[in-house]
């Protein structure tokens, strides 16, 4: 066989590399139909971007790279630092097909303390718009609620919406276990409660030593003074943080420390990274990343740590499994984004090293585990396409369900799962509107067109299987969209319920032919479509109860006269939705702006019969 050529014969990579400059500088290669192929970043291009054209041998996948090349364009930096900000910026922006990619889709949490006289504390995850303050990210979800729970027991801070809290005429339960101060009821006057949001501050800080000074402190004023309730309850509080600091806090740890490792195996690398702030384990996680042509485990923690800490605070040591290449730029750039030092240290020892220790010994197992699950997902890929007769195992699944409540508020879903199992930043939803309500065909017709419009039009690419949930009626939409849109070679799959419409009694129903197949409970295909069809179904019944409850709500204050856009909207933001504001009283509904008493009359009179 042989081999491909280094470059098409219209780019000339040797009479390109000598009219480049020595500084430091991002360098972005493009194929000949302008995709981006890959982004690196240079201490110095010329030296950079030349080892891909005169070394006489690379490995083959950065052979084959280069083979597609049909332009390279360069921007050059002040310093090796901002070459590599910008380089982490454009691969997470681009997602160039050779690069190292951190598949990370979804936001961290945080805790979240509101502002005004009594402030909540509660899990937040998104936008960060409400004012207050942010503590976190957290690794997980679950590590927030841990420090949530630790925090309404020590501090007793309120954790219930506004809406509900605005309109409370007793304590509530969270008083009467203990874990509230009941300030819905004025049960604690503002300035207490103030101490108290301050020193769950503090803790949330890292400033559990001061706060700690403060309740002794405290204590003694109030014994001092015989005032012996509160220092025995300020003494009970004192005890209760002590017993926290031994449980949580961990022996070696520094205020602020990630230890990440890496681990690579079979092609697929795992990234485990543990969490301490404030010297308290927060957790951990772990990370797949699509790789590279260059995957070395030094290579992939590089480009991991500059995508990952670019858009979240950095702690001020870096524990490294590998150390890489460019790690003294990594912490320059590092430390001109968050304003603090950053250390990436590899050789440790100690406590350092035992933790290093474990986190690579959790990359191992992890990766484990992801093998394994890929295999089986393989294997059921691979039974998929055997059952169906296709010539290539499918890369790309789409799922379509159609979900409505007697043809109220109807939502299609589209789903995309890939060997390495659902692609949830493919996901699509789509509002039907302009049919006939419970029209499952006329729905199923539009949500198709509409997606395969935008495939057309650039947005994405075509599936290998099409499976629609239906039978053979919603089977026929499908053909006649995509022979009208003119989409050639996409097998199309119905998946009718059986009888009993139990899972794995399916039928599947062929596009091509018409034919049906029964699979079977045991077999591997049917495993693999009751997945992609559950999680079409979950996905779009998720948009019709959102759009549904929306509707309802809307529909309902629409019919009350004087009763506009603005008003809807401040009535169910100040109460919390419908449901809130059914069981506000007339005097309670005045205290909205723009709700005169003659208007929250007519309001409660609608919403009362």
């Amino acid at each position: 066989m042989s081999e491909p050529s280094l470059a098409p014969p219209d780019f000339d990579g040797k009479v390109f590399v000598s009219t480049l400059t020595g500084a430091p500088g991002v360098y972005r290669m493009f194929g000949a139909s302008g995709d981006l192929l890959y982004v690196g970043k240079a201490g110095n291009l010329k030296k950079r971007v030349g080892s891909y054209f005169l070394k006489p041998r690379l490995e083959p996948r950065i052979a084959a790279m280069i083979a597609q090349i049909a332009e390279i364009q360069t921007t050059v930096t002040r310093t090796e630092a901002e070459a590599l900000l910008l380089e982490a910026q454009l691969i997470k922006s681009l997602k160039p097909r050779y690069n190292i990619v951190l598949r990370d889709d979804k936001s961290y949490p945080y805790i979240h303390l509101t502002s005004g006289d009594f402030p909540r504390l509660a899990f937040h995850r998104g936008t960060q718009r409400t004012s207050g303050r942010y503590f976190g990210p957290f690794p997980s979800a679950g590590a927030v609620r841990e420090s949530l729970d630790l925090i309404q027991k020590l501090f007793r801070i309120r954790n219930c919406e506004d809406s509900y809290f605005r309109n409370r005429s007793r304590p509530c339960l969270q008083h009467q276990i203990g874990r509230c101060t009941a300030p819905c009821v004025d049960l604690i006057a503002i300035p207490d409660y103030a101490e108290d949001v301050r020193h769950a501050e503090m803790f949330l800080d890292g400033r559990g030593s001061a706060m700690m000074d403060e309740l002794v402190g405290t204590m003694e004023r109030a014994s001092t003074e015989l005032r012996f309730e509160k220092a025995a309850r300020i003494r009970d509080q004192i005890a209760a943080v002590k017993r926290v600091q031994a449980n949580h806090y961990v022996q070696g740890a520094s205020a602020d420390m990630d230890i990440i490792a890496c681990a690579i195996r079979a092609g697929i690398a795992c990234i485990s990274v543990l969490f301490f702030r404030n010297g308290v384990s927060l957790g951990s996680r772990d990370f797949f990343p699509r790789l590279a042509v260059e995957a070395d485990e030094a290579t992939i923690l590089s480009s991991f740590i500059a995508q990952y800490y670019l858009e979240r605070p950095v702690p001020a040591e870096l524990i490294v499994s590998h150390a890489p290449e460019d790690a003294a730029p990594l912490a320059e750039a590092l430390c001109a984004h968050c304003g603090h030092g950053v250390e990436i240290k590899s050789s440790v020892r100690s406590d350092r090293a035992r933790f290093l220790d474990l986190a690579g010994r959790n990359a191992e197992a992890a990766l484990t585990s992801r093998l394994a699950s890929r295999q089986t997902l393989l294997a059921r890929f691979e039974a998929l396409r055997d059952l169906l007769g296709l010539g290539e195992t499918p890369q790309r699944i789409e799922c379509f369900d159609i979900s409505h409540t007697m043809g109220e508020a109807t939502v299609a879903s589209c789903v995309v799962f890939g060997p390495e199992g659902p692609e949830k930043s493919q996901y699509r939803r789509f509002n039907i509107a302009g049919i006939t309500g419970g029209d499952d065909y006329a729905a199923m017709r539009q949500a198709l067109e509409r997606r395969y419009k935008r495939i057309q039009a650039g947005e994405g690419r075509l599936p290998d299987l099409l499976l629609i949930d239906g039978g053979k009626g919603q089977v026929q939409q499908a053909i006649d969209v995509l022979n009208e849109l003119g989409v050639e070679g996409v097998p199309i799959v119905g998946v009718a319920k059986g009888e009993a419409r139990k899972a794995g009694d399916e039928t599947l129903i062929l596009g091509d032919s018409g034919r049906s197949v029964w699979p079977g409970p045991g077999s591997l295909a049917s495993h693999l479509i009751q997945a992609v069809r559950d999680e079409a179904h979950r996905f779009a019944i998720t948009g019709h109860r959102g759009r549904r409850e929306k509707a309802r709500e809307s529909s309902t204050l629409e019919e009350i006269s004087g009763v506009g856009a603005r008003r809807r909207s401040a009535l169910l933001k100040h109460f919390g939705g419908l449901a809130g504001l059914s069981k506000a009283g007339i005097e309670e509904l005045m205290q909205v702006k723009g709700i005169s008493r003659e208007l929250a009359e007519r309001i409660y009179a609608t919403l009362h019969g």
